[in-house]
C-alpha cells in the first residue's frame, strides 16, 4: 500500500511542477517579438550601398541587408510625407486614406487623423506592447485628435509639424505633450537618436514597439561639420554652391552635406543593433529599414549626381517608380535568413497586418495591407492582386502596380478620364516605352481599378467635379 506521505509529497510535486509550466508559458507568451521601424525621410532607392550607392558608404544598413531580407519591390505609401504617414499607422492605401496630401495648420503641424482612427501603436497597445515614436509625426497638430498622444502613444520626441522638420536645428521639439525648448543650435537627430536608445534600452525586459521616423535626409542638408569634412574633400567641384532653404538657412557644399548626413543616419542605425546585441534581445527583436517616399530637390540637394533613385524614373512628388519605390530591409537574426532577397510586391499599408500577425493579434477588416511575415519566415506567400496611389497636387494623379503591369494617369483633377500611361515593369524599369496602345485589354483592367481603389474624399477631392 502507498503511504499517505508519500501521496502528500506527489501531489506537491504536481503543484509545482504544474506552476511552473504555468510561469513558463506566461513568460513565453509575455515575451513575443519587439519591433523596430526605422524610415529616413527623402531618401531615394539608391541612396545605400546594398541597393547600388557609391559615393558614399551605408555600412550599418548594409550588416542589415547582408543578415536579414533586402525587398527589391517595396513601395511608399505615397509620394509625400503626410499620407504616408497616414497609410503607414492606418493599414490602408491612399484610395481609402483620411490623410491623402500635406495639408498644413498653424502656427504649428498638419491637419489631424480622427481620435477614434485604427492605428499600430493603439493595436500593439492591446497586445502588450509598449510603444514608442522618435522623430516626425506629420498627423495633428499639438492638442489635437492627431496628437501623438491621442493615438496609442506611450512616449513621443520629435517633431509634431513635419514644416518645422525642414530645419535640424530647431528651437523646440515634443516629449510627448510638453514643449522642449532648445537654443537653436544643438543637431536635432542627435536628440532624436539619444531618446530611441534610451527608450530601447529601458523596454528591453518588456515587449516594445520603437517607431522611428527620422528627419534626415529631409530638407535643409544640415550636419555636422565632423561628417561634412571628408566630403568637401571628396566633392570640392561643390564648395561655392550654396543650398537654401527656408528660415534664411545657407549651407555651403549641400552635396558633401548631403552625403554627411546619411553618414550619421547610418551610423545611428548601427547604434540601434548594436544596442539589441548589447541588451541581448536581438534574436527577438524584428528591425525595418525603408523610406517615406523618393528623393527630393530640396536645399540645393542634386539626386542626379548621386544616382539616388537608382535605375527608377521620377522623384518625390511623382507617381512614377523612383517617387513610389523605396528599400525595405528586415533584419530578423534568429528568423530571417542572411543575404536574402526578395521581389515580393508590397507596400507600407502591409506594416499593419505584418504586425498584426507578429503580435499574434487579429488583422482588422478595414486594411489594404497583406502580412508578409511568410515572406520573412520563407513560408507560402499570399500576393495583392494591385497596389493603388492618389496623388493631390500638379493636378492630382493616380497610378496602379498590377503584376508586372505599371499603369499612370496625370492630371485627373480637371480631366478624369485622362490618357493612361501603361509600362511593364519587368521589361521596362525605367518606364521609358508606354505601351498602352498595345494592350488594350490591360487598359480596360486598369480603368476599372482605378474607379474601385479609389472612395470619394471631401477633405481630398480628386476630380473638380463633385464625385
Amino acid at each position: 500500500m502507498i503511504r499517505n506521505d508519500n501521496i502528500l509529497y506527489m501531489k506537491k510535486i504536481l503543484l509545482v511542477s504544474l506552476a511552473l509550466l504555468f510561469c513558463l508559458s506566461t513568460k513565453a507568451e509575455a515575451k513575443k517579438p519587439n519591433i523596430i521601424l526605422i524610415m529616413v525621410d527623402d531618401a531615394g532607392y539608391g541612396d545605400f550601398g546594398c541597393y547600388g550607392q557609391k559615393l558614399f558608404s551605408t555600412p550599418n544598413i548594409d550588416r542589415m541587408a547582408e543578415n536579414g531580407m533586402l525587398f527589391t519591390q517595396h513601395y511608399s505609401g505615397s509620394t509625400v510625407c503626410a499620407p504616408t504617414r497616414c497609410s503607414i499607422m492606418n493599414g490602408v492605401h491612399t484610395g481609402h486614406a483620411f490623410v491623402r496630401g500635406n495639408r498644413e495648420v498653424q502656427p504649428e503641424g498638419q491637419a489631424p487623423i480622427p481620435s477614434d482612427m485604427i492605428t499600430i501603436p493603439k493595436l500593439l497597445g492591446k497586445a502588450g506592447y509598449v510603444n514608442g515614436m522618435f522623430g516626425k509625426w506629420g498627423l495633428g497638430a499639438p492638442k489635437s485628435s492627431g496628437d501623438p498622444m491621442n493615438q496609442g502613444w506611450d512616449e513621443f520626441y520629435g517633431y509634431n509639424c513635419q514644416r518645422q522638420a525642414h530645419n535640424f536645428y530647431p528651437k523646440h521639439l515634443w516629449h510627448n505633450s510638453e514643449k522642449v525648448i532648445l537654443d537653436g543650435k544643438t543637431y536635432s537627430h542627435d536628440l532624436i537618436q539619444e531618446q530611441a536608445l534610451k527608450f530601447i534600452r529601458n523596454n528591453a525586459k518588456k515587449t516594445f514597439f520603437a517607431y522611428l521616423p527620422i528627419t534626415i535626409p529631409h530638407a535643409a542638408m544640415q550636419c555636422p561639420e565632423e561628417d561634412v569634412a571628408p566630403f568637401r574633400k571628396k566633392f570640392p567641384q561643390f564648395e561655392n554652391k550654396i543650398g537654401k532653404y527656408s528660415q534664411g538657412t545657407e549651407v555651403r557644399n549641400p552635396v558633401a552635406a548631403f552625403a554627411g548626413m546619411m553618414t550619421r543616419m547610418d551610423r545611428g542605425v548601427g547604434q540601434v543593433l548594436d544596442l539589441l546585441n548589447e541588451l541581448n534581445i536581438a534574436n527577438n527583436t524584428l528591425v525595418l529599414f525603408t523610406s517615406d517616399n523618393g528623393p527630393h530637390y530640396e536645399g540645393g540637394h542634386q539626386p542626379g549626381f548621386f544616382n539616388s533613385n537608382g535605375p527608377l524614373k521620377g522623384h518625390k512628388r511623382d507617381l512614377y517608380e523612383g517617387g513610389i519605390r523605396v528599400p525595405l530591409i528586415a533584419y530578423w537574426p534568429s528568423k530571417i535568413k542572411p543575404g536574402s532577397i526578395s521581389d515580393h510586391i508590397c507596400a507600407h499599408w502591409d506594416f499593419l497586418p505584418t504586425f498584426c500577425e507578429l503580435a499574434k493579434i487579429s488583422i482588422p477588416s478595414h486594411t489594404d495591407g497583406i502580412s508578409y511575415m511568410p515572406t520573412l519566415t520563407g513560408r507560402k506567400q499570399k500576393a495583392h492582386s494591385y497596389l493603388y496611389w492618389e496623388f493631390h497636387s500638379y493636378g492630382n494623379a493616380q497610378a496602379i502596380r498590377m503584376g508586372d503591369w505599371k499603369g499612370i494617369r496625370l492630371k485627373v483633377k480637371n480631366n478624369p478620364t485622362a490618357p493612361i500611361q501603361l509600362y511593364n515593369l519587368k521589361q521596362d524599369i525605367g518606364e521609358t516605352k508606354n505601351i498602352a496602345t498595345n494592350h488594350p485589354d490591360i487598359i480596360k483592367r486598369i480603368t476599372q481599378l482605378f474607379k474601385s481603389a479609389h472612395t470619394p474624399s471631401d477633405r481630398f477631392p480628386l476630380f473638380a467635379e463633385k464625385e
